[in-house]
């Protein structure tokens, strides 16, 4: 069990897939100005991580036992394009209003590198089943909390006076930089708290 919170504390804080790994960064700049639309995107990321963990995990067994794991990434992929593909049908027949807000950046999941990541992450530390479905489940949580706290940052951002040279990327890449360097904070407390 304590492996188990581990995993969540690592996903959720110390190795934080925006903040840490600096995976999923193109939804993180684009998704966040908007705290609704950071959640769904949130919400659709979990969502997808965990389904490409749960289909991944049987197919890499099989790809391992028939001697083909150089074909994990391109199966992957195609894995991921699937599941992000049904996101989307069901978004659009039943979530309008979020499938609109989400736009662009919703098909940009499938090529969403911390999805890809998670599931080779979880393939290249030897996890079993449930300990990849926590992994990916924690890093979706990770990545939702750093979307929406971005999105606070950049609402707050929004609402002051930033010199003409600094409007748009530039303050939102600082910003982003801040928002990184608070959560290297948290990097000793996995091995203060004795967890691993």
């Amino acid at each position: 069990m304590k492996f188990y919170f581990a995993l969540l504390l690592m996903g959720l804080l110390t190795q934080n897939f925006i903040l840490a790994k600096f995976l999923g960064i193109c939804p993180f700049l684009g998704v966040s100005k908007k705290l609704n639309t950071a959640a769904g995107m949130s919400a659709a990321v979990i969502f997808v991580m965990c389904l490409a963990t749960a289909v991944c995990y049987p197919i890499n067994l099989f790809l391992e036992s028939h001697d083909l794991a150089y074909l994990q990434t391109i199966v992957f992929i195609l894995v991921i394009a699937a599941l992000v593909q049904f996101l989307e049908t069901v978004m659009k027949k039943y979530m309008k209003p979020l499938y609109r807000a989400l736009g662009i950046y919703l098909p940009l999941i499938t090529t969403n590198c911390a999805v890809l990541g998670v599931v080779i992450l979880n393939v290249d530390n030897g996890y079993n089943f449930p300990q990849s479905m926590v992994n990916s489940f924690a890093a979706g949580l990770g990545f939702g909390l750093a979307m929406i706290l971005f999105a606070g940052v950049r609402g707050r951002i929004e609402n002051n006076d930033i010199p003409k040279f600094m409007e748009g990327l530039p303050i939102t890449l600082v910003a982003a930089a801040l928002v990184s360097l608070s959560f290297l904070g948290f990097t000793g407390i996995i091995e203060g708290m004795g967890l691993m």
